[in-house]
């Protein structure tokens, strides 16, 4: 009997690849069509809901016209071909569904991505880097992230991010990502190592896209990244846009720094470079030198819910907040939920923060690290708080994190992970996450009309 759902992919990727390839010379037109054939063809409802959503905002929003616009009419086709692709039609609409059905057949939950680091090498020493206490020599060998990507795969992963380190210093990543066309991949880097020829490179391969680290403008940038650091970014933005990548920024928001990386002129200048997306991370006192002072108060905190949430909908750019948007993904997305992160050293870890394992990747399989006791305990906790502006386990709900290990007995990954657990650091945690949960508390239940013993906390 012949698979028919495979036939029914197969026709479905072919029509929505060859109307993806005439969007770019005329959104206006063909956007509409691509967003009703995503309504046929997708196996999710919530992503033919998504694709109503889109053309929605797309034909209602002046600015999000204007955005999507400009993607498809200044990308490399490359890019459009594979990178917009991969992530659009075989990550998502074609990969999740399947990651459901053998995350069921396998009694196993598979996420939607992967954080990997191919190499904890790195040739800057930033200030308070989450990674800075990793060995330095930790690196991958080709064939491991080969075969973890071959893996991945089968299960319906088809999204990979790449963390360090920097993981532009691994001299065989644009062959990784050569070979795995299908996959789409984007790497947080320090933006030092784009020169013209890797610039080139990234066009090239097409499925790669790079999020730079900035701390906004040059003082802030150079004071972390070290001297001349903020123009090397500059130029290196320059060259991706001119070729016509598709690029993003991180940015590490401390007290310090808030509201300057949220600032018009700062957002304005971004979107002026060629910047496409943004990850804003709340600084968590982990790594090189932990620092709780940097931690955000929490009135910025609250004021990144609403400044956020404009930017997306009034700036050529989107920006996500991992930490406010858990009203948006349902909670913590880390411990296998939706992602989980593979270090230099092959650790299995739950989160890019925290730092706990028991499992290696270079002894076991894909299927058996997801069905790590670890994971395990992580995800029937989620979420972690009813609350979903406090989603997070190491500075919302700190007493979780501490349960997980203990139930799991995972391991520290490096000297001075457990710090978050207890000492200064632990105490430091629990009063802000209670300073937090307060003005969090407020805001949820104003937003969704709950009293204060109906809504309750975990």
């Amino acid at each position: 009997m012949p698979d028919l759902s495979f036939a029914k992919r197969f026709v479905g990727e072919q029509v929505l690849r060859q109307l993806m390839h005439y969007v770019g010379k005329n959104p206006e037109q063909n956007l509409g069509q691509i967003c009703f054939l995503v309504r046929r063809f997708a196996l999710k409802e919530h992503h033919q809901s998504h694709a109503v959503k889109i053309l929605d905002a797309y034909e209602n929003n002046p600015v999000i016209r204007a955005y999507i616009n400009d993607l498809f009419e200044n990308t490399h086709q490359n890019v459009k071909d594979r990178l917009v692709f991969n992530w659009f039609v075989n990550a998502m609409i074609f990969g999740i569904p399947k990651q459901e059905q053998i995350g069921r057949e396998l009694g196993v939950h598979i996420p939607n991505f992967i954080l990997l680091d191919p190499t904890s090498a790195c040739n800057l020493q930033c200030k308070g880097c989450w990674a800075g206490k990793y060995k330095k020599s930790d690196t991958l060998e080709f064939e491991t992230l080969d075969r973890i990507l071959t893996e991945a795969k089968r299960l319906g992963i088809y999204w990979v991010v790449m963390s360090g380190g920097e993981p532009l210093i691994y001299p065989r990543l644009m062959e990784l990502c050569e070979k795995h066309h299908d996959m789409a991949f984007m790497a947080y880097t320090n933006g030092t190592m784009i020169n013209e020829k890797m610039a080139d490179r990234i066009v090239e391969v097409g499925n790669f896209t790079p999020a730079i680290s900035i701390e906004g403008w040059r003082e802030a940038t150079d004071n972390r990244r070290g001297e001349g650091v903020f123009d090397k970014i500059m130029r290196a933005m320059d060259l991706l846009r001119e070729r016509g990548a598709i690029f993003g920024c991180s940015i590490t928001i401390t007290r310090h720094n808030v509201y300057e990386v949220t600032s018009d002129e700062f957002i304005d200048f971004l979107v002026d470079k060629g910047v496409r997306y943004g990850w804003t991370f709340h600084y968590i006192p982990i790594g090189r030198n932990p620092d709780p002072d940097l931690m955000l108060l929490p009135e910025q905190r609250a004021y990144l819910i609403d400044r956020i949430r404009y930017i997306r909908t009034h700036k050529l750019i989107q920006i996500a907040d991992f930490w406010n948007d858990g009203e948006l993904t349902g909670g913590c997305i880390a411990g296998g939920r939706k992602y989980f992160h593979i270090t230099a050293a092959g650790q299995v870890e739950p989160c890019a923060f925290v730092h706990f394992s028991l499992d290696n990747i270079k002894e076991k399989s894909l299927v058996e690290c997801l069905k790590s006791p670890l994971f395990t305990a992580y995800q029937k906790r989620q979420p972690f708080n009813e609350n979903l502006l406090r989603p997070c386990p190491i500075i919302d709900n700190p007493e979780a994190l501490r349960a997980i290990v203990a139930e799991s007995g995972a391991n520290p990954t490096h000297e001075g992970a457990e710090t978050v657990l207890g000492g200064e650091i632990g105490a430091f945690l629990d009063k802000r996450s209670e300073e937090w949960g307060k003005v969090a508390d407020e805001i949820w239940w104003k937003k969704h009309g709950q009293t204060e013993a109906a809504a309750g906390n975990q």
